[in-house]
């Protein structure tokens, strides 16, 4: 007896399909989410053409999955608009992300408690292969769009050479709120 399984990718996705190659699974979805330009606030109902992202989302069994969602292009009808067209809005993928909003999430939470290299080889051995550099971006990326204006009260400054006279790094660590900011010189 055949069961036919659900996946659900967030609210405005439908999968259409899924298939296993490469090691890995794909899932073509179609995506239906806000069409409101972001230029002008003007919703729009003329569609100019589709949109494809490949995004990585949770795995399926234990195998990466590779969501390739179609969204619509949409014409602002507003002539005042600076924008000619724009991709609808995903609420399962933020814009410009190469993976949707339950992994960022899962990469966060691994690199706060794990840290950079190691939470790539749990992330790895868990089928969502993620660098150690994206996991530290997603983590500064997190501080920055939570950050309070607040002056700081409480600040630790480290630094340290990797190689004597070419490679320095510092850190700035905020010790009340366990946020830093690291560089390279």
């Amino acid at each position: 007896m055949a069961k036919k399984a659900k996946l659900a990718f967030g609210p405005g996705v439908v999968a259409r399909s899924v298939v296993f190659r490469e090691n890995r699974w794909f899932v073509t979805a179609d995506g239906d989410g806000i069409r409101t330009c972001p230029g002008c606030g003007n919703t729009s109902n003329s569609q100019h053409g589709w949109h494809t992202r490949r995004l990585q989302d949770l795995p399926i069994q234990g195998v990466p999955v590779t969501l390739e969602l179609r969204s619509g292009r949409w014409k602002c009808r507003n002539e005042q608009c600076a924008r000619g067209t724009f991709v609808e809005k995903l609420a399962s993928a933020p814009p410009f992300a190469r993976n949707t909003r339950r992994v960022g999430e899962l990469v966060r939470l691994f690199g706060h408690a794990a840290g950079g290299r190691v939470g790539e080889r749990l992330l790895t051995r868990l089928a969502m292969p993620v660098s150690d550099s994206a996991i530290v971006r997603q983590l500064k990326r997190h501080v920055r769009e939570r950050r309070e204006a607040e002056p700081l009260r409480a600040v630790a400054i480290d630094d340290w050479s990797w190689r004597k006279g070419f490679a320095y790094g510092t850190i700035i660590v905020d010790l009340e709120r366990r946020a830093g900011d690291g560089g390279l010189a």
